[in-house]
């Protein structure tokens, strides 16, 4: 795909810029730098020359910050002026890559004991993600980590999907116990009415036809987090 204008190569006046920029960001970590600066720096690997200050705050304008920028589609990135192929596939880069590190730094082999070791492992596999997902962690009886297994992507109000694919990934784990977990790309975390209805159901089905707890139902939006069973929902209507 040919690249828009601003993603050509121009005279190489910025060079003393970019060289400057990166060692601020080596001596500080970016940690105090704005966040249209740290998009510029982030920009030079897909624009190898030329002055994307103007395009890193036309970004950050277009999309409102820079989580609004990495959350942003690749056909939204595209109809940004200036923004070629190589900038919206880096862009859409970065949260993946994110989103993979923070899976594989939060698996762990211990004892799940309470609720913040399960947000701990689970928050990552919903990060910067648009579509609604479903996973289960199945448990042993001593509450140990056996898997996480992706049930599927907007599944949790299907029923007959649901019920078939939890069952599946619990036996095939040999699990005692599981939790279910999904998210809600509206931004709001409290569980809907199908949510709650399908949980019970899924709970009944587990305990009598395959002697499995489910333990509790997360739901993830916006950097929130809801239990269904502390907030009382398991014990059902």
């Amino acid at each position: 795909m040919p690249e828009k204008k601003g993603e050509k190569r121009p005279s190489g006046v910025h060079t003393g810029h970019r060289k400057r920029m990166r060692e601020e960001f080596l001596r500080t970590g970016g940690g105090e730098m704005e966040e249209h600066r740290l998009l510029e720096l982030l920009l030079f690997y897909a624009i190898p020359q030329g002055d994307l200050n103007p395009l890193a705050h036309r970004l950050v304008d277009h999309f409102g910050s820079l989580t609004g920028v990495l959350h942003a589609t690749y056909d939204q990135l595209m109809k940004v002026e200036g923004v070629g192929h190589n900038t919206a596939v880096l862009l859409q880069l970065i949260p993946a890559v994110a989103a993979r590190y923070m899976r594989q730094s939060a698996s762990f082999e211990r004892q799940i004991v309470d609720l913040w070791q399960l947000r701990e492992l689970l928050e990552p596999y919903f990060f910067a993600q648009r579509d609604e997902l479903a996973y289960l962690v199945c448990m042993d009886g001593n509450s140990r980590l056996l898997a996480t297994r992706k049930l599927g992507e907007g599944v949790v109000d299907t029923v007959q999907i649901a019920t078939r694919k939890v069952l599946e990934a619990a036996l095939d784990c040999n699990a005692s116990q599981v939790v279910l977990a999904h998210n809600h790309v509206s931004g709001i975390a409290m569980p809907s009415n199908a949510d709650v209805d399908t949980t019970l159901r899924l709970k009944r089905v587990l305990a009598e036809s395959v002697g499995i707890t489910l333990v509790d139902h997360l739901i993830f939006a916006g950097g929130d987090m809801v239990s269904m069973a502390q907030s009382g929902l398991l014990r059902g209507r």
